[in-house]
């Protein structure tokens, strides 16, 4: 299962980076990601705010085909490095200023980053890395903050 990964693209910026998954230290939130991914999704990604250099991007409803409170925590940390990959669920009135339900992907693009929110530290699982251009991915992360929205891709690499 190790050959399998993924890709995010920025749409727009034509700008595509190759993600390597951690099977061996996160299998349970490989799998359903990876069944989740069977068709590529597109979303909005924004930058986080309380977490540094870090964007986010949903799960569409039509790709949340598992029970995301059944995911084991796998190969948490608070302090991710540069590239890697994390899976958040948010039930819903998780937190007191966004009482919604999240299905999170979020990507780290720089260091310095950490899964501090506003209820503090928040051990995420980390599912995967961008081994590939995450330079040129990393630019069009920074233009999030002072750009906005940019619309991203996630799919099974073909």
């Amino acid at each position: 299962m190790s050959d399998r990964k993924l890709y995010l693209k920025f749409i727009d910026a034509n700008v595509q980076g190759i993600i390597s998954l951690y099977w061996d230290n996160a299998p349970e939130t490989c799998a359903a990601l990876w069944g989740a991914l069977e068709k590529p999704i597109q979303w909005p990604a924004t930058h986080a705010i309380f977490s540094g250099p870090e964007i986010m991007m949903g799960l569409p409803e039509e790709a949340r085909n598992f029970d995301p409170t059944k995911l084991p925590p796998e190969n948490q940390t608070i302090l991710p490095e540069p590239g890697e990959l994390l899976w958040f669920y948010q039930p819903k009135n998780f937190f007191k200023i966004d009482p919604d339900e999240f299905w999170e992907i979020g990507m780290f693009y720089g260091v310095g980053g950490r899964t501090f929110g506003p209820t503090g530290w928040i051990p995420c699982t980390y599912f995967g890395k961008m081994t590939e251009n995450l330079e040129a991915v990393a630019a069009q992360c920074r233009l999030i903050r002072t750009e906005g929205a940019k619309k991203v891709e996630i799919g099974r690499l073909a």
